[in-house]
């Protein structure tokens, strides 16, 4: 019997839906932009420890931009589904990383949060948010028969995520907290119910109110953020002193009133001179005095871009269960870490020493973002969308 055409319209196998290009070039395009950013700022770092050649730092940025785009490259080609087989060894071996930091760790200013291989220095922070996230993908997609449960369920989950964000909050309070929200987001979107996610939270604010009471040092950030003294381990000359704790925050204020709407142009900036770290923590506040508003508007923009195309269509269009929550969760950590190290500069958090993703200098970081961008394109490689939904 012959098949009538609607017929055939109606059981048309769904399209793959193939690698997002707009979110390559939104990632190649920040890569190149960050390239240009950190070139300008980091010319006092290059008077401090490259003897005044920032070409040679550029030229450390360069080979970094290119491992990250390589890493990105070869995740994208491997099918998520493999890499999810290793996801408890991947996960059991980022911890024993961590633990070794608290062993063998070493400082960079002030804060042991790196460790050494001969001359090459990494933070496993970075690198057990990725196999959490990976990990706890594997647990939601397995674990929806009962996700409301407690025991059987969220329990699980929990361990998980408590036990990373621990290891990571004794030295780097800021990337627990930002993993930990982006964590209980994709528990959220994995219907874990909300009186679970809700009591997490808590016990996530207890945990920082803890680490507060026993770090006087990120105590007196927080009250310098704020402007009003609460904790009694901190000093008041240190938290309202304009050239202490307020100091970062003053000066990344500054660099966006210099900056205007159209900027001071490209390698002009003054605030680089002044600000700690402006080729890492505080990129944003150079690029916002350099290309102005303007400039700072744009990279938001590229920021949004890669929300809406992770969420409404690599995400929204899974393949699978597992491939969704990947998808939300890496979209949810590229895009909140950026949002968040933006509202850091314009003084609506207080300050954190996290990176914006793809544009600030930093090897580990520049590797951790290729490799979430990677996930997101295996996703969408992978992905299906209906014909009549194709675009």
């Amino acid at each position: 019997m012959r098949r009538s055409r609607a017929t055939s319209r109606v059981y048309r196998p769904p399209t793959a839906v193939g690698t997002d290009r707009y979110v390559q070039f939104v990632v190649v395009a920040l890569m190149a932009f960050g390239v240009v950013a950190v070139y300008s700022a980091v010319s006092f770092l290059a008077e401090t420890k490259a003897g005044g050649e920032p070409e040679r730092l550029l030229l450390r940025h360069l080979v970094r931009v290119f491992l990250a785009a390589g890493a990105m490259v070869v995740v994208a080609r491997i099918d998520y589904r493999r890499l999810a087989r290793w996801s408890l060894l991947i996960l059991v071996g980022a911890l024993g990383l961590l633990l070794l930091v608290q062993v063998a760790g070493v400082a960079f200013g002030g804060a042991t949060r790196w460790l050494r291989i001969g001359s090459l220095a990494f933070q496993p922070s970075d690198l057990a948010g990725v196999a959490l996230l990976l990990h706890l993908s594997v647990l939601l997609t397995r674990k929806q028969a009962y996700i409301d449960s407690f025991e059987r369920g969220f329990l699980p989950l929990l361990f998980w995520i408590l036990v990373t964000a621990v290891l990571i909050g004794i030295e780097n309070l800021s990337t627990a907290a930002l993993l930990t929200g982006s964590m209980l987001l994709v528990c959220f979107v994995g219907r874990v119910r909300l009186l679970h996610l809700t009591g997490s939270g808590l016990l996530g604010l207890g945990l920082a109110a803890l680490v507060l009471l026993t770090s006087p040092q990120r105590a007196a950030r927080v009250e310098a953020f704020l402007g009003t003294k609460i904790f009694a381990h901190t000093e008041a000359e240190a938290v309202f002193d304009p050239l202490d704790e307020g100091y970062q925050a003053r000066q990344a204020r500054i660099a966006f009133a210099m900056g205007g709407l159209t900027g001071v142009g490209p390698g002009k900036s003054v605030q680089r001179d002044f600000l700690p770290a402006p080729y890492n923590d505080f990129i944003f506040a150079i690029v916002a005095e350099e290309y102005g508003m303007v400039g700072a508007t744009l990279l938001l923009a590229a920021l949004m871009i890669l929300l809406f195309r992770g969420y409404l269509r690599i995400a929204r269009h899974a393949r699978d269960p597992l491939g969704f929550f990947l998808a939300f969760g890496a979209t949810t950590m590229l895009t909140l870490q950026g949002f968040v190290h933006a509202a850091v500069t314009c003084g609506l958090l207080p300050v954190t020493g996290l990176p914006f993703p793809f544009v600030s200098y930093g090897g580990t970081s520049l590797l951790t973002s290729g490799i979430l961008a990677g996930l997101l394109l295996s996703v969408s490689r992978q992905a299906q969308l209906p014909e009549k939904g194709r675009s």
